[in-house]
């Protein structure tokens, strides 16, 4: 018997929070439906100092096993069989463990999709819906199929957008350790030899920070770790994680990538889901919680009460002012032929291939505005200790 945090919705649409006690989470998500209560998200309490064993489950070879899985169930091996054969050649002896407690779970009657379900770190709620339904209809091999490609795209988007801020980050890092270099080890080294001189406004503003930076560097420290500390704080707020998400969307370049990205992440997953069987709320209720995006999640969250109460969903997304105008054109089309599955995930890939290409070009400015920033840094500090020099020899000569 283990204890579970659940999040939620009721008949009203309201979400409904709290702990309650079971053998599994597919047990509490059992006792979730007798309650009439729709899960959104089950998560099971670690006891006081439990700690993660292993390797940790990356996303990419989950992906890789809903492929193998896919590809063994449809040349007709069972799914003990093949479960059985996949833990065993998998690479990541941590998901092997899952995948045989799953294989387990599936020989004592449970459906595959509670088995997974009982596992949320390695295969999340979004997958164990979608894997429900796939069970449910009858085309369980499909569904595994897709999760693959899903989840690689994913894992390739993130990878890009992750990998092209290397580079920037890495120049950043250099600038801001030459400059406190120059400040803490060079410039004191100058200032006895001007000691006693009248000296230009750059020599004063650099021996005053080059004071400051020697003497109060432990403060420094302290406030930068108190802000890292309250910015994680307001963070796990819903209303400072809304005020973080407003301004991060303001953010010149940088903000209309991440508000792509989410908006990546809703179509495909909305897409995906419906494509395979899944109810539209119960998929809003899901893709909802899987963007990324407090503004985004609270406009989802509005359209699936317009949807519930009969309406489009494409309206109440118009209003956000959050997607851009031809996304909302192709969703009013898709709703009115009744392909939205097929053109979310048009739209996704319409949506990635943009989000690469402003990727490109956030980092082609964001490149030479570090290296000027450097440059000008260097500038003022060689400035400031060279233009002395130059005058005392001038007025020596």
């Amino acid at each position: 018997m283990g204890t579970f945090q659940y999040i939620a919705k009721n008949l009203a649409g309201e979400e409904v929070k709290g702990v309650i006690e079971g053998d599994s989470q597919a047990a509490v998500v059992r006792a979730l439906d007798e309650r009439r209560l729709f899960p959104v998200q089950v998560t099971a309490q670690e006891a006081e100092g439990a700690r993660a064993r292993g390797p940790r489950i990356r996303r990419r070879d989950v992906g890789m096993f809903y492929g193998g899985l896919a590809d063994l169930l449809k040349v007709g091996v069972a799914l003990l069989e093949a479960l059985g054969t996949l833990a065993r050649t998998t690479s990541n002896r941590q998901l092997g463990r899952v995948v045989i407690s799953a294989r387990d779970a599936v020989a004592d009657g449970k459906h595959f999709a509670d088995a997974l379900a009982a596992h949320p770190k390695a295969f999340p709620p979004l997958h164990a819906a979608m894997i429900r339904a796939g069970e449910q209809g009858g085309f369980l091999e499909d569904v595994l199929a897709n999760l693959s490609d899903f989840v690689e795209r994913q894992e390739d988007l993130r990878g890009r957008i992750l990998g092209a801020m290397v580079y920037p980050i890495l120049l950043a890092v250099i600038g801001v350790t030459i400059t406190l270099g120059f400040l803490l080890f060079l410039v004191p080294e100058f200032k006895p030899m001007f000691e006693g001189m009248p000296l230009p406004l750059p020599t004063v503003v650099l021996f005053g920070l080059s004071d400051v930076v020697r003497e109060y560097w432990a403060i420094g420290l302290v406030l930068l770790g108190a802000l890292a500390v309250a910015l994680w704080m307001v963070s796990r707020s819903g209303p400072g994680r809304r005020l973080l998400d407003e301004w991060r969307m303001k953010v010149p370049v940088a903000g209309r990538v991440a508000r792509l990205v989410s908006i990546t992440r809703f179509c495909r997953i909305l897409g995906t889901m419906l494509a395979n069987g899944v109810p539209i709320l119960q998929s809003l209720a899901i893709a909802k919680d899987a963007t990324g995006s407090a503004l985004l999640s609270d406009a989802i969250e509005k359209a699936a009460e317009s949807v519930r109460a009969g309406e489009r969903l494409a309206d109440p997304l118009r209003q956000s002012a959050l997607f851009p105008a031809e996304v909302l054109e192709m969703i009013a089309v898709a709703e009115e032929s009744n392909q939205l599955e097929k053109i979310l995930v048009q739209i996704a890939d319409t949506v990635e291939r943009r989000t690469n290409r402003q990727v490109d070009l956030a980092i082609r400015l964001i490149e030479p505005l570090i290296l000027l920033v450097m440059a000008g840094a260097i500038a003022f500090v060689a400035a400031g200790l060279y233009y002395p020099i130059l005058t005392m020899a001038s007025t020596l000569g």
